[in-house]
């Protein structure tokens, strides 16, 4: 069974109304396929978006303590859907809750291998001692592999900052390098390259596949996870090029096709190792063209919750 998770906290982001995605994505869901949000019960995620008005973000790492709270509801969510057979399909706020998501999957399976696919504009390998803007969504990644990259540091985070970010990587590393692919990442900072170019970490950018094909890149990313036990797509919509919607938070020139990323997701979700997936950064409150960003990540939210249901009936 296909389980979608809303786990709306945007606290890591640097701008507002990505806790807004869902609700986006349900109005577009009205014109096209309104049973969709009918027939899928949704597990939320409490959320501690309200801490903004409480307390001032901390330097390096804004908000870290309440994200790494949310890590652990998020993990816990995650853990139960997975453990009890079924696919979690995660529509998160920013993108800072994707590490919570990996928490949750090595949590469930600890002595299984995981790969990830990380669809995105960035590498999210930042930590509080790289990170130029202290924003967490910059980080999820880096929690996972478990590297601070300190020898790229330009920051000396507080040690609030500092235990926070020892939760969220937990006491073991939840991912290899290895098993970690990038697909349609093109705006990267040098701290992130060092960390690229150190660990040989593969980015499918958008020119190579136009080139190469969506089925080829594919089969790169499937060869590369072949000794996975599980594999886990996040999806950041600042993938697409912003002549689908500016309704995102960082967009990005040179991004996907709403076409190409079909594909892409299609061909992954019917991929029998793909065990939870996520769709995040969809961000209303940005879009110049009215709600184009929620119509565009429910049709392919749509198609691709219909391909992992097909392929569970096989």
């Amino acid at each position: 069974m296909i389980q979608l998770i809303g786990s709306l906290s945007e606290i890591g982001a640097g701008t507002r109304g990505s806790s807004l995605g869902l609700q986006a994505m349900q109005l577009a869901s009205l014109s096209t396929n309104p049973q969709f949000f009918k027939d899928q019960h949704i597990e939320m995620v409490r959320e501690d978006n309200a801490i903004m008005y409480r307390e001032n973000p901390a330097l390096h790492g804004k908000y870290i303590v309440a994200i790494a709270d949310m890590y652990d509801r998020i993990s816990s969510h995650v853990k139960q859907v997975m453990s009890a057979g079924d696919t979690p399909f995660l529509i998160s706020g920013d993108h800072s809750n994707a590490g919570g998501s990996i928490a949750g999957i090595h949590q469930a399976f600890p002595n299984k291998t995981l790969g990830v696919v990380w669809i995105d504009a960035h590498t999210d390998l930042h930590s509080p001692y790289t990170s130029p803007s202290g924003n967490v969504h910059g980080m999820p990644l880096a929690t996972a592999i478990a590297d601070d990259n300190l020898a790229s540091a330009t920051n000396q985070p507080s040690e609030a900052v500092v235990a926070a970010w020892e939760r969220m990587k937990g006491p073991s590393q939840r991912l290899q390098t290895k098993h970690l692919a990038f697909v349609g990442v093109r705006s990267t900072e040098v701290p992130e390259d060092n960390l690229l170019k150190k660990h040989s970490i593969p980015n499918h950018t958008v020119a190579s596949l136009r080139k190469e094909g969506v089925a080829a890149i594919v089969n790169h990313m499937k060869i590369q996870m072949q000794h996975c036990d599980h594999v886990y797509v996040s999806f950041d919509v600042d993938s697409m090029d912003p002549s689908v919607s500016y309704g995102t938070g960082t967009p990005v020139e040179g991004g996907l096709r709403l076409e190409e990323a079909s594909d892409l997701l299609q061909m992954l979700a019917s991929w029998d190792k793909v065990s939870c997936m996520e769709f995040t950064e969809i961000n209303p409150l940005l879009d110049m063209k009215g709600n184009a960003m929620g119509e565009a990540a429910f049709a392919l939210l749509d198609q691709t919750v219909e391909t992992l249901a097909d392929r569970s009936h096989v």
